[in-house]
């Protein structure tokens, strides 16, 4: 009993942290910040709600993955058959190989050979903390790409309106006035939120 409340103490304290760094919320979120800056609505949808879907998304993902920790780690720890640190090794089993299916071999490389004196013959050899921070790199690229992308179609009704205002001699009036809602309602006219989703989910 000690053992576990120490354990389970120790891995609330880290869940942030591990829900930021080892599943795809990082990902969501840095995508989720390039399609709030591309339709020019800083404080809509808030960050909260952002973090709700991105987490909601996250959950929906890793089910594989918690089911898989579940049946090798936490259900044998729970009757008794293994150690805490037993447990504690196969449980991070699963969560590395998610990670290493989406880790690039650059971001792999940099990290082994920064932090290992000799480099292993697989990558299921690499240590979780070299595994970590190149999985974290790889999202963040990933997030990016996606982002930019996601970027380029409101930015072209930013650079029609801007034109169009120039044009008829309306200076005084910001462009943004006109192309946010022009982009808001692009975005709601497409169903934005479900094609949005449908790509994320579908790029893991």
């Amino acid at each position: 009993m000690p053992w576990a409340i120490v354990f389970g103490l120790t891995f609330l304290t880290l869940l942030p942290a591990l829900l930021l760094s080892m599943t795809p919320m990082v990902r969501l979120l840095v995508v989720f910040h390039f399609l709030r800056q591309a339709l020019g609505t800083q404080t809509a949808p808030s960050n909260q709600i952002l973090m709700g879907l991105a987490l909601m998304m996250t959950w929906f993902l890793m089910q594989p993955v918690l089911l898989d920790v579940e049946r090798t780690a936490l259900t044998p720890y729970s009757a008794g058959t293994i150690t805490g640190e037993q447990a504690l090794d196969l449980g991070v089993e699963p969560v590395k190989r998610y990670m290493l299916h989406y880790a690039r071999e650059k971001d792999l490389a940099i990290f082994a050979s920064a932090g290992m004196a000799a480099r292993p013959n697989k990558r299921e050899d690499l240590p979780i903390q070299v595994v970590v921070p190149a999985y974290i790199l790889s999202e963040l690229k990933a997030g990016f790409q996606i982002g930019a992308i996601l970027f380029l179609p409101f930015l072209l009704v930013d650079l029609v309106v801007a034109s169009i205002t120039t044009s008829i001699g309306m200076m005084q009036l910001p462009p943004v006035v006109i192309s946010t809602p022009l982009k808001i309602l692009l975005f709601v006219m497409v169903d934005g939120w479900s094609l949005l989703a449908d790509q994320l989910i579908k790029s893991f």
